[in-house]
């Protein structure tokens, strides 16, 4: 079906935004028609038909549902209407709206959109419907290997804040991809064509952080011969990405926090301040409980850089993505070696699928290219695959908090199976268990 066919219905408390999208859309559909009080929905789509329905996730309403554009849309789902249902949201909702995709709405939008983008959406929604087009893999898949639910979610949701302003903290632990997320965001962003800057903050030195972000004038400190640009005049019109931003001083961050509020810089020796049109994106690995510790992080600061949280899930968390991963870089450093038409056997298979990956997708990417520089034959065995016995060791070190009996046999199953490296066989002999027994607890605790 072609957009100018379509027949949509926007339903949003927000007088606004029925002006803006009625608007957008009159032109370009068949019908539009705007309500501003869910109540009436079953009156909508009892006596009319409509192709699409946009639907705040939030109202003015009595009702305790928690959501109302959650409840709504479950109102509309035991209606049985063919209607497709996008969410309206707003950047603090984006968790709920993705949520809202398991319940069955088929895309949402965040406030404010591109008027654009909004239509490509549609369209794609009415050529899925007609069945036009198939299985839509996500374009930023490129660079992030996975089928996975976990990562699905992550790469849906960098699609609908890339092309927004809102400043995004990236949240995940070491060797997850955050900077690979952070890359996906600047390529989809209306700022693509302007510069991706990183600076690895927590690995500047308290004299180096001013003059490296900000910048400093001739004459401003013994070394400074000319003047220099920092990074945040160099990111001028793009995406500025600060790497590991949990771990700079607090007199840094009150500095940080400045330039957010006041969007200018001082460099070092001037007293003239210098505007700038930056995104912000930053990462950390620590967690937001940690974060929000005003002893170690200010919370008027996180705000600020926190308008949306993208977690990314550990590489244990996302089941098959393992075998996709290890198969990608078997084919890169196979290719590299000069190894070409190298494969895993299943024991191999098993093996890496049975590992906890302290180290995440960096750690699985060594193991992988010391295999192919070892490999012997074109086939790898379980005994090509080492994990590091750096990770392991640091893994074997953490103390166990909760001291259940079902959670300490759950640890000494994984502590066991990294030992051993991922082999089933010794890590049973050595646990008292047959394989069997082995694996009914490895899938009893979802290991």
């Amino acid at each position: 079906m072609h957009l100018s066919q379509a027949s949509i219905l926007v339903v949003d408390d927000d007088h606004d935004v029925l002006t803006a999208v009625q608007l957008l859309l009159k032109t370009v559909v068949k019908k539009v028609v705007t309500e501003k009080h869910p109540e009436r929905l079953k009156d909508h789509l009892t006596y009319h038909h409509y192709d699409i329905v946009l639907l705040d996730m939030n109202f003015n309403s009595s009702l305790n549902t928690g959501n109302e554009g959650l409840f709504w849309l479950r109102e509309i789902k035991k209606m049985n209407t063919k209607a497709e249902i996008v969410m309206i949201t707003a950047y603090g909702d984006i968790d709920l709206a993705v949520r809202s995709l398991k319940e069955g709405a088929v895309d949402f939008m965040v406030k404010p959109w591109h008027n654009q983008k909004l239509l490509e959406m549609l369209r794609g929604i009415l050529q899925k419907k007609k069945g036009n087009s198939g299985t839509k893999k996500s374009s930023l898949g490129a660079n992030l290997i996975g089928e996975s639910e976990r990562l699905q979610e992550v790469l849906y949701k960098v699609e609908k804040i890339a092309p927004t302003d809102a400043n995004i903290l990236i949240l995940g632990e070491n060797g997850t991809g955050k900077d690979l997320i952070a890359q996906a965001i600047h390529q989809q962003s209306l700022r693509s064509t302007k510069p991706f800057v990183k600076v690895d903050v927590g690995a500047l030195s308290e004299t180096l952080f001013e003059s490296e972000l900000f910048g400093y004038k001739k004459g401003a400190f013994t070394d400074a011969r000319e003047d220099r640009k920092g990074r945040f005049q160099t990111a001028e019109g793009g995406t500025l990405f600060l790497d590991e931003i949990g771990n700079i001083a607090p007199h840094q961050q009150a500095k940080l926090l400045s330039v957010l509020q006041n969007r200018q810089v001082l460099p070092l020796g001037s007293s003239e301040p210098i505007p700038v049109d930056i995104r912000m994106l930053c990462a950390t690995n620590l967690s937001l409980a940690e974060l929000a510790d005003e002893k170690r992080f200010r919370k008027d600061l996180i705000y600020r850089i926190n308008t949306v949280e993208i977690v990314v899930p550990p590489l244990r968390e996302r089941g098959n993505d393992i075998l996709l991963i290890a198969e990608h870089f078997l084919e890169q450093y196979g290719e590299k070696y000069r190894k070409n038409n190298l494969t895993l056997t299943e024991m191999a298979r098993e093996k890496l699928l049975m590992y906890a990956y302290p180290g995440n997708v960096r750690e699985l990417q060594y193991a992988m290219e010391r295999a192919v520089i070892m490999s012997e034959t074109s086939e790898l065995t379980a005994e090509d695959i080492i994990f590091s016995p750096i990770e392991s060791a640091a893994a074997s070190l953490a103390e166990p908090k909760d001291l259940r009996l079902s959670t300490v046999e759950r640890d000494t199953i994984l502590k066991v199976i990294r030992k051993n490296q991922g082999n089933i066989t010794k890590a049973a002999k050595e646990l008292g268990l047959t394989r069997t027994a082995l694996y009914r607890r490895i899938h009893k605790y979802d290991i």
